[in-house]
């Protein structure tokens, strides 16, 4: 009798350790991270907050957050795979490295997916498109401009390492000032009178004029000349990865309207000190 007590009670151990192995494993699955990097410094794209306000999403190793319409978007894909969203805070120069040394899964940041980076990393399929504009001081010289004839002896610049800044040479007789870090950096070089403008895209064109009355968008009827792939939005995605057929299946069920959604409630929730 008592050897089949025995035998009873080593069969419910093994059974619960194979129950609690399974349980184990289901959990790993959940909890599996979808690393996206961003430089949470390009409202309404992307920007960094002190809580979880409007759905933002704590940056790692950090007691700060990352909201925007770029992390609604990796809200939605890490959802679509089953993963846990991991937010890592880069530097924009430091995103592509970060990528294809494996530090991140994914660039989700507003990037456009020009013909130099394809060289480099992959692109999903877009999940933004936009114009681009010029951001200049609200009732001064540049304001009433509507063409890049206007900015003839302006002091314009752009980010670091984006196309924005290669355009500014269309511009015949302008001033290219040294090209800048981030949008912080640019909007408090025109609060100063550093620069006259900054190129820059419409969503984050309308940002600056919410966060600031002294800035002002313009709107060029006579424009830069620009590629789709310049003006497009995508994720960034290490070479020949799995996950771009996956990312893509998710994108793809983000219609037009929710995507003007998203990046409307991103403009409206933006800290002003942004």
């Amino acid at each position: 009798m008592k050897k089949k007590i025995l035998l009873l009670t080593l069969v419910c151990m093994m059974t619960l350790v194979l129950l609690t192995g399974c349980g184990t494993s289901n959990a790993s699955e959940k909890t599996e991270p979808f690393r996206v990097g961003l430089e949470a410094l390009y409202p309404p794209f992307n920007w960094t907050q002190m809580d979880s306000s409007n759905g933002a999403v704590k940056i790692d190793g950090s007691k700060e957050y990352a909201g925007g319409y770029d992390v609604e978007i990796a809200k939605r894909i890490a959802e679509g795979l089953g993963k846990k969203l991991v937010i890592v805070k880069i530097e924009w120069d430091g995103l592509v490295p970060a990528l294809t040394s494996g530090k991140i899964d994914a660039i989700i940041a507003g990037m456009s997916p020009t013909a130099k980076r394809k060289e480099t990393i992959d692109f999903s399929d877009n999940y933004y498109k936009s114009d681009l504009v010029m951001v200049v001081k609200k009732d001064g010289a540049y304001e009433k401009a509507d063409s890049l004839n206007d900015f003839k002896g302006a002091k314009i610049t752009a980010q670091l390492n984006t196309f924005h800044y290669t355009v500014i040479d269309q511009i015949k007789g302008v001033k290219k000032q040294p090209a800048m870090d981030n949008f912080s950096a640019m909007r408090v070089a025109l609060k100063s009178g550093i620069i006259d403008g900054y190129v820059s895209e419409r969503p984050e064109g309308i940002s600056a004029e919410t966060a600031d009355k002294d800035f002002k968008m313009v709107e060029l009827k006579d424009g830069f000349t620009t590629s789709d792939d310049d003006t497009a939005i995508a994720v960034g995605i290490a070479k020949n990865s799995d996950l771009t057929e996956k990312i893509n299946k998710i994108l793809s069920k983000i219609s037009e309207k929710e995507q003007k959604t998203l990046m409307d409630n991103a403009i409206k929730n933006q800290p002003i000190a942004n």
